[in-house]
């Protein structure tokens, strides 16, 4: 498998940048969330989960993870068009950071951090 065609002349100082690159963002994350925690969702499904979101935002997120072969998108032919999207293996390896940064960041927020000191 090699690097997508948006990456193939990018240079990437260690792994980690390139991890960021393909799951960074203000979507990606979530896409992936709501994949992995639920399962193969239609177009229309991930758009009503994520309310802040456009059309042409989430058809280009969609598009660049499925380009870096994390999302599957399965397109059957009937009238009218049905697509479903799903994670790749490659995908579901990603989870486990994902819990970890959500377990992190749920954490973090019941810290004393962002509490006012009074």
């Amino acid at each position: 498998m090699s690097l997508s065609s948006r990456m193939e002349n990018k240079v990437f100082n260690c792994e980690k940048e390139l991890t960021l690159n393909i799951i960074g963002g203000k979507w990606k994350m979530l896409i992936l969330w709501h994949l992995g925690r639920e399962g193969t969702k239609r177009f229309g499904e991930l758009k009503s989960l994520m309310p802040g979101i456009t059309q042409r935002m989430l058809v280009n997120q969609l598009r660049e993870l499925e380009e870096d072969h994390i999302v599957h998108r399965e397109v059957y032919p009937v009238v009218p068009p049905k697509v479903e999207y799903s994670l790749t293996e490659l995908g579901e390896s990603l989870m486990p950071i994902l819990e970890s940064m959500y377990d992190w960041g749920r954490q973090y927020l019941d810290s004393n951090f962002l509490k006012d000191d009074k």
